[in-house]
């Protein structure tokens, strides 16, 4: 297949720009990886039909990324008069905001890529496959898939920021490989920013996860790509399982890793070794070039593009503030503790984490962060204040262990129902008022305030829960120490975040 020659030169005006803003390694990275990726194709003269794919979350690492793979797609064709296609897939959840599409959006146009035959852009909302468009609504069935996981896993976890946030989200992340590795005829790579070891780790952890939960993991490592995503398939189903309880088993359904199909084998192609990607090395590129824009909503602490991590700051100064005793500012300024160091250790720059941190450092900017969270909140996930209140109790787990102290405490009006709400709860009778009015402060049905109520508070010190123990194999989290109020004593409390 001969590339038209006005297309030659178009690519190679724009690979001429780009390579003003990439350093002398991602020039470097570009000519070894062009040269990685003939071979895997099988020759110059197979390049052509050769398809790799960049999964794309809209963030500062991501954009660095298909700016380098694009980078690489022009100068093959530059060089050799052909190129392989690019297929770049962006997964969406409601902690997605819009200022991440916009950035998306401005990145597409930098690198020119609408309107490139040679390039597919993606939006995968669940199951829905969609191409890229800057204002695609978002589905609401995915938004109340999101809505009820927040609920159940906070409610389980006493909103504890990574189980409440990250775990459901982790496992729509491996079914969203699964689907847009594997759509349209699939793809033959997978790009990815993973050493070697970090990738042989990650699959280490998950086929022990699988075996816990009595999977066939023999059979998985054989299959490879699709085994990993089988085996995170199995896992998924023990976790839902063990978070929702009996009776939802359509929700479980929903909630499937896809595995692929015979059709196709995407390999991994690791750009690990050949780039940086600590941000200082491409910041021209970034906020120059691609017009990258670290706003309001996209960018928090660690995330660029996801703004649950405020939401996870949020939760710290609700728990403070209601179940502890103290002020909603002391718990803020704890999470920003944690903040800080997983943004170092991240090796985040300092413009960054001044950055992160810049609105959190007065009363009042703590104030409005609030109120930002808050609408956020609303608008994500469709939830009030008093709920996420509600879920830093976790009242009616524990057959509602905390209940009494949650009513007294935010609902003093409803003393005198507690007997009542504890026989609703337990299925012992029915009372469409206060169904209502559990619903409307919780924010979940009353089957599943039922399940909860039959369930216990996850016990993290605990190896029996599969919850618990992907929390224990999550590096973002740390210690926080404070004093308790009434009594006096220091208290240590484990706390995750992003």
């Amino acid at each position: 297949m001969n590339i038209a020659a006005p297309l030659h030169t178009t690519d190679a005006l724009l690979l001429d720009t780009l390579n003003h803003y990439l350093s002398v390694v991602d020039r470097n990275a570009v000519v070894t990886l062009g040269e990685r990726l003939i071979a895997a194709a099988g020759g110059l003269d197979a390049l052509p039909d050769y398809k790799l794919m960049v999964a794309y979350g809209g963030g500062k690492d991501s954009s660095y990324t298909v700016s380098l793979i694009r980078a690489v797609q022009l100068h093959l064709n530059v060089l050799h008069s052909r190129t392989f296609r690019l297929r770049i897939a962006n997964m969406r959840h409601a902690g997605v905001p819009d200022a991440v599409m916009a950035n998306i959006d401005r990145v597409y146009r930098a690198l020119r890529l609408y309107d490139d035959a040679r390039v597919e852009m993606l939006v995968v909302d669940h199951q829905q496959i969609r191409p890229y468009e800057r204002h695609l609504p978002f589905p609401q069935a995915v938004r109340d898939i999101n809505r009820f996981d927040v609920l159940m896993n906070g409610h389980r976890t006493a909103g504890d920021g990574r189980p409440t946030f990250c775990n459901s989200c982790n496992l729509a992340v491996a079914d969203f490989y699964g689907r847009a590795a594997w759509w349209q005829g699939g793809v033959n790579a997978v790009v990815t920013g993973d050493s070697r070891k970090e990738q042989k780790h990650y699959f280490t952890w998950i086929m022990r996860l699988a075996q816990r939960v009595g999977l066939d993991v023999d059979t998985c490592r054989r299959e490879g790509f699709r085994g990993l995503l089988q085996a995170l398939d199995g896992v998924a189903q023990h976790y839902f399982d063990e978070l929702f309880g009996e009776g939802f088993d359509q929700q479980r359904a929903e909630r499937r890793v896809a595995s692929g199909s015979a059709s196709a084998d995407p390999a991994f192609i690791s750009i690990y070794d050949l780039v940086s990607y600590r941000v200082d090395d491409h910041w021209d590129l970034i906020t120059e070039f691609l017009d990258f824009r670290f706003e309001e909503l996209a960018f928090s602490f660690t995330e660029s593009d996801c703004a649950n991590p405020m939401l996870m700051a949020h939760f710290r100064g609700l728990k403070v503030q209601y179940v502890q005793g103290r002020s909603y500012h002391q718990g803020i300024d704890e999470y920003l503790e944690l903040a800080q160091a997983l943004m170092r250790k991240k090796e985040m720059p300092e413009r960054l984490i001044e950055l992160a941190l810049a609105p959190y450092s007065t009363l009042t900017g703590k104030d409005e962060r609030r109120a930002l969270a808050n609408r956020f909140a609303s608008e994500a996930f469709d939830l009030s204040e008093s709920q996420l209140v509600c879920m830093q109790f976790a009242p009616f787990v524990g057959r509602g262990r905390e209940l009494s102290r949650f009513v007294t405490l935010c609902h003093p009006q409803r003393l005198g129902d507690l007997q009542q709400l504890h026989e609703l709860l337990a299925g012992a009778i029915e009372h469409p008022a206060l169904s209502v009015w559990l619903t409307q402060i919780s924010g979940l049905p009353l089957t599943a305030l039922r399940s909860l109520y039959g369930h216990d508070l996850v016990d993290f010190n605990s190896d029996n829960s599969l919850i618990a123990r992907v929390r224990a194999g999550d590096p973002h989290k740390g210690r926080i120490t404070h004093l308790d109020p009434v009594s006096g004593v220091q208290v240590i409390e484990l706390v995750s975040g992003r």
